[in-house]
């Protein structure tokens, strides 16, 4: 596999929008006809729903966001020289805007920056923001268009070079344990004695900060929720009456996650002609839409150690609301 020149993208493309018209109606008919029913939180993000989750970034309540910025504005440096590695493998890299810092960081370290490898499901996206990371860095880039529940077997091996594999955003906290732990054990799998992962989660907090941050005054998290019934609506040729929905943010203590739902606020009947179902919903009946768990320094220390790997340094904001850490893999030495 050949190695992305200075300067030069390349994109593998894993997953085709055929693949994802399938799982959309895979998860539909899974979730639509399972109980209690749920959808899983990819399927926000159509165009609108993208913009939604921009707008929730920006709300008050909302701290996940720029408390993570933040934190890798202050630490980013030491982040760079704790992991030692020249390459960064981004996993759901979206726009990369937060990931520049830690680019800028790598590239001022002694290791300095040699290549990244962003991985992500929305083609467009990744590629634009590929382009302008080469440009800027005059570095190889080699994209992955793919979900890293099914394609991390296919992020390209590395180049010899030690790298770090971030994976950002509190994205974690959408798993369940089972798929967390599975995904735990594929990154631990990617790497070498001299590769890092970088894993950012999300603390455990008052609950009604965390309420507060999934059911925003303004209602912009509300509307972000209900876009996931437009998009059945478009993509299925189903009749959700959006207005008929409301958002509902819980927090589960046993499970230590916030649950997103949409409760119907009557009886009704739902056609969905794209793939022949018709789903019934009762008055109150709710409909989880994502989970975002809550974490502690130990539980995360504990969920790396499950897979074989071990934290080698960690670093919180002054709040102790949020949380980087960088792992080393099992084979290397400890």
């Amino acid at each position: 596999m050949s190695v992305p020149a200075p300067g030069e993208v390349v994109v593998d493309v894993h997953l085709r929008p055929e693949d994802l018209d399938a799982a959309l109606r895979r998860d539909a008919r899974a979730g639509l006809t399972a109980t209690p029913k749920a959808m899983p939180p990819v399927w926000f993000y159509d165009d609108r729903g993208c913009d939604l989750y921009e707008a929730v970034t920006r709300l008050p309540e909302y701290y996940p966001f720029r408390t993570e910025r933040d934190l890798l504005r202050a630490e980013a440096g030491a982040i760079a020289r704790a992991a030692g590695t020249s390459e960064l493998v981004e996993l759901g890299s979206g726009t990369s805007e937060k990931t520049r810092l830690l680019l800028d960081a790598m590239a001022a370290a002694p290791a300095g920056l040699t290549g990244y490898v962003p991985f992500d499901v929305a083609e467009a996206t990744l590629r634009s923001a590929a382009a302008a990371v080469a440009a800027d860095h005059g570095i190889g880039v080699r994209a992955v268009v793919g979900d890293f529940h099914e394609h991390l077997d296919e992020l390209p091996p590395s180049t010899g070079a030690p790298r770090v594999v971030a994976f950002l955003g509190s994205t974690i906290g959408n798993f369940t344990p089972t798929q967390r732990a599975r995904f735990l054990a594929d990154v631990s799998d990617l790497l070498g004695p001299d590769d890092r992962f970088l894993l950012a989660t999300d603390l455990v907090k008052p609950v009604d900060r965390l309420v507060a941050a999934y059911d925003d005054a303004a209602g912009v998290t509300a509307a972000f929720n209900r876009n996931l019934l437009a998009v059945l609506n478009r993509e299925l040729g189903a009749d959700f009456e959006v207005d008929r929905f409301v958002h509902r943010a819980v927090w589960d203590a046993e499970n230590s996650w916030i649950e997103m739902r949409l409760l119907a606020t009557e009886a009704m009947t739902v056609k969905l002609p794209e793939i022949d179902l018709v789903v019934d919903f009762d008055a109150g009946e709710q409909m989880r839409t994502e989970i975002s768990t809550k974490f502690t320094p130990e539980g995360v220390a504990g969920d790396l150690a499950a897979v074989g790997m071990a934290v080698a340094a960690s670093w919180t904001d002054p709040a102790g609301d949020y949380l980087l850490t960088l792992a080393r893999g099992p084979s290397a030495e400890t």
